[in-house]
C-alpha cells in the first residue's frame, strides 16, 4: 500500500477544501492548483462535497483529490465510489478501521490521544492525522509522542494557521500540515480566488 506521504511527494501542506457547491469547489481547486498545489482535500460537510470530488477529478485530472471526514462504511463507499485518490478520517474506531483495512487508496486515520495512536498503529498504520491538533496538545504533544511511538509521523490539521505551521513542520515526527487558513470564507464569497493562490504560495514558501 502506497503511503499517505509518498502521494503527497514534496508536498507540506494540506490544503482543505470546504465548499457549498460544485462550482465553488472548483474555482477553490483552481486556485490551490495555480499556486503549484498537486494534492487537496475534501472534507465531506457539505451535499456538494461527494459531487465536488467527481467535478475536480474530471476538470483537473492532474490534481489529487482525496475525501477527509470519512466516518463510516457508508461515507467511505461514496468518497471512493467519487474517484477519491485517498481517504482521511477525523477521528478512529475498531469498526472503521476494519472498514478501512479493504482500501485500495491511501489511508490517513485521524487520532487525537495517545490510546488512539496505539490503536492505529495496532492496524498497522505508521502516518495518522492528528486532529484537531490545537486541542489535542499540538506541538508539544507531538514532540512528547515521538519518544513512545518512534515509528509514527503525523499530518497535524485543526487550528494550523501561517504563525504555527513552521513550529509542527520543525519537528522530526511531522511530514506535513494540513489547514483551511489558506481559504479565507471572505475570499471565497468575493470569488477572489487569487488571494486563495497566493496564501497557498506563501503557505509552500514560494512567494
Amino acid at each position: 500500500m502506497t503511503l499517505f506521504s509518498t502521494l503527497m511527494g514534496k508536498q507540506k501542506l494540506l490544503p482543505i477544501i470546504q465548499a457549498d457547491s460544485v462550482s465553488q469547489g472548483l474555482e477553490i481547486a483552481k486556485a490551490m492548483a495555480a499556486a503549484g498545489i498537486g494534492l487537496v482535500e475534501v472534507v465531506l460537510r457539505t451535499q456538494a462535497s461527494i459531487d465536488i470530488i467527481k467535478a475536480i477529478k474530471l476538470e483537473l485530472p492532474d490534481l489529487k483529490v482525496g475525501a477527509g471526514t470519512v466516518l463510516d462504511a457508508d461515507i467511505l463507499k461514496q468518497a471512493l465510489a467519487a474517484g477519491s485518490d485517498f481517504i482521511i478520517t477525523p477521528t478512529i474506531s475498531s469498526s472503521l478501521l476494519t472498514h478501512l483495512d479493504n482500501c485500495k487508496v491511501p489511508v490517513l486515520p485521524g487520532v487525537s490521544n495517545s490510546s488512539d495512536i496505539l490503536l492505529a498503529r495496532e492496524f498497522g498504520y505508521t502516518e495518522l492525522k492528528l486532529f484537531p491538533a490545537s486541542l489535542s496538545g499540538g506541538a508539544p504533544f507531538l514532540k512528547a509522542m515521538g519518544s513512545v511511538f518512534k515509528d509514527i509521523t503525523f499530518c497535524p490539521t485543526g487550528g494550523i494557521n501561517e504563525k504555527n505551521q513552521q513550529e509542527f513542520l520543525a519537528l522530526t515526527n511531522v511530514f506535513a500540515v494540513g489547514g483551511t487558513w489558506i481559504v479565507n470564507p471572505e475570499w471565497v464569497a468575493n470569488k477572489d480566488w487569487s488571494k486563495i493562490t497566493s496564501a497557498c504560495k506563501t503557505a509552500q514558501g514560494l512567494d
